[in-house]
């Protein structure tokens, strides 16, 4: 089982949307049949049954074993990840393009390089597990409590230009063999949790 997968077809998207499949995929982190998982979701074996055959066809659920009961033959499955990102791909029409109207305070354009950072790594995961390959990839996730927005300007403006210095010392557009790498840095608010939310002194 992955640890995580990225859907980027639309017609899968579609089919782990559905609240049932989704709570299927969910249920199905450790292996299940039918018969085991209709009494957990109040369902009938014949619709859990009907639900597992749509997630199959589209590999969200693979085959572990089949148990030989009498006449009935148990299908036991289990969920090809343990959560599942859905790509802009599937939306391929509408999605965002953080080429357009590039702004470094935007919040709208943050969320369109996010989704292409999706994308692409999606690619990248599914390129490189055909071919059998460790994906070289690097990530930084951190949290800053700043004393006022002043400080959060002025950290922003030193990681820029400390930013630009690197990539202007390795940077080397003529290396033979050389490959381009895409570096993403995202500052933004982290999101208040309920105790936070009840606390009116909480900045």
């Amino acid at each position: 089982m992955l640890e995580v997968a990225v859907i980027d077809d639309p017609a899968a998207a579609e089919v782990t949307l559905e609240p049932i499949r989704a709570k299927l995929l969910a249920a199905l982190a450790e292996p299940g049949s039918a018969t085991t998982l209709a009494p957990r979701l109040g369902l009938s074996r014949q619709k859990i049954n009907y639900h597992l055959r749509a997630l199959e066809r589209h590999g969200l659920v693979e085959l572990v074993e089949e148990r030989k009961k009498g006449n009935v033959t148990e299908r036991v499955l289990q969920a090809s990840a343990a959560s599942y990102v859905i790509s802009p791909t599937a939306l391929a029409d509408v999605a965002p393009d953080p080429g357009h109207a590039p702004d470094q305070l935007s919040a709208r354009w943050l969320l369109a390089l996010a989704a292409r950072l999706v994308r692409e790594v999606g690619e990248l995961i599914t390129g490189a597990t055909a071919a059998r390959k460790r994906l070289a990839t690097f990530a930084i996730d951190s949290e800053i409590r700043f004393a006022s927005a002043a400080d959060r300007a002025a950290f922003a403006e030193e990681l820029s230009t400390a930013v630009k210095d690197l990539v202007a010392k390795y940077h080397d557009e003529n290396a033979e063999g050389g490959r381009k790498h895409r570096f993403v840095v995202a500052l933004h608010p982290s999101l208040k949790n309920k105790k936070e939310n009840n606390n009116p002194n909480a900045s």
